[in-house]
């Protein structure tokens, strides 16, 4: 382990860098990690922190970060909620973690205490199948951007895939698809991990329709309709995050839609038809159990009422 004479804030577009090049995370992981660190960068410089190495970083100064996260107030005036002190602090923990993996001396990740009320202070949002069907038959699919978007929709649902993994699909990867009834497909996923995923055949019904109709000789699966310098035209994340939103507010289906949305109304589903936490674990691709258990409080209300209503003993005899 050496010592750093490289201050800290210097440090942070490495390990962006670090993230892409061998973490293998998504652009928008990116993204969300230099964001998040950019308050810590703020931190340091109203603490005339500016020069700090990382092997000076102590426990106090992350006590001293975490009060300054619970009163900073944002642009409304509002306090930061809890759950997004979390995500600051969560995105100082990797950053930390970062350090360990190129052998400079710091605070270890773990001294980065977590506030123990903040996981699970947000109820996870989803679709019910009735909302979702709305959602779904939203797209005019006699248009070729609405078999797009109402292929990229049934594609969400019928996966659970990510964002990112989602638009780094191509068309090559369902050249065989004609006879099929399902697919499954191996892709990918987040850090650079292989996972299968699984095409219901309703969406892969979709999916013939739409590449049938598709006359170009684009690489990727989804791509824009609009002339761009991108000769490849992929669609990009933020366009399908704002396809999404369209149509919410098209089907009147809440606001708060999302394709992450989407991931967690799939992954209810599955939980409210009984399939087993493991198996939805490896269906999303997630590295632990402990991710997937999130969802185990999204179905406590309807396992409740299922109780009272076949197990309240009113069948038995009273003697």
């Amino acid at each position: 382990m050496k010592k750093s004479k490289i201050p800290i804030i210097k440090h942070i577009s490495d390990f962006l860098d670090y993230c892409e090049v061998e973490k293998g995370l998504s652009d928008k992981t990116q993204e969300n990690y230099k964001r998040y660190l950019n308050k810590f960068e703020l931190w340091l410089k109203k603490t005339k922190n500016e020069k700090l190495l990382p092997h000076q970083l102590t426990s106090d100064n992350i006590w001293k970060y975490r009060l300054f996260l619970s009163r900073f107030n944002t642009y409304k005036g509002k306090p930061l909620r809890k759950i997004t002190q979390n995500y600051y602090l969560i995105a100082l923990r990797v950053f930390l973690s970062y350090f360990s993996a190129k052998d400079i001396v710091s605070l270890p990740a773990d001294k980065v205490n977590l506030p123990k009320d903040a996981k699970g202070s947000e109820a996870i949002k989803f679709l019910s199948l009735e909302q979702i069907e709305k959602l779904l038959l939203a797209p005019n699919t006699n248009t070729k951007t609405g078999m797009r978007d109402r292929v990229i929709l049934e594609s969400l649902f019928s996966t659970g895939l990510r964002i990112a993994e989602l638009v780094a699909l191509n068309k090559e990867q369902f050249a065989n698809i004609k006879n099929k009834k399902d697919l499954e497909l191996s892709i990918i996923g987040k850090g650079g991990n292989a996972r299968t995923i699984y095409f219901s055949g309703r969406a892969l019904s979709w999916i013939k329709k739409y590449l049938d109709a598709r006359k170009d000789k684009a690489k990727a699966l989804f791509t824009h309709y609009r002339a761009r310098k991108d000769a490849e035209n992929r669609l990009r994340p933020r366009s399908i995050q704002r396809m999404v939103k369209k149509y919410a507010v098209a089907a009147g289906v809440p606001i708060f839609t999302t394709p992450h949305v989407l991931r967690h109304s799939y992954a209810t589903d599955l939980l409210n038809q009984g399939v087993d936490l493991r198996t939805i674990q490896e269906f999303l691709g997630h590295k632990s159990i402990t991710s997937t258990q999130i969802y185990t409080h999204v179905t406590s209300k309807r396992l409740k009422e299922i109780h009272r209503k076949f197990h309240s003993g009113k069948r038995l005899k009273e003697y």
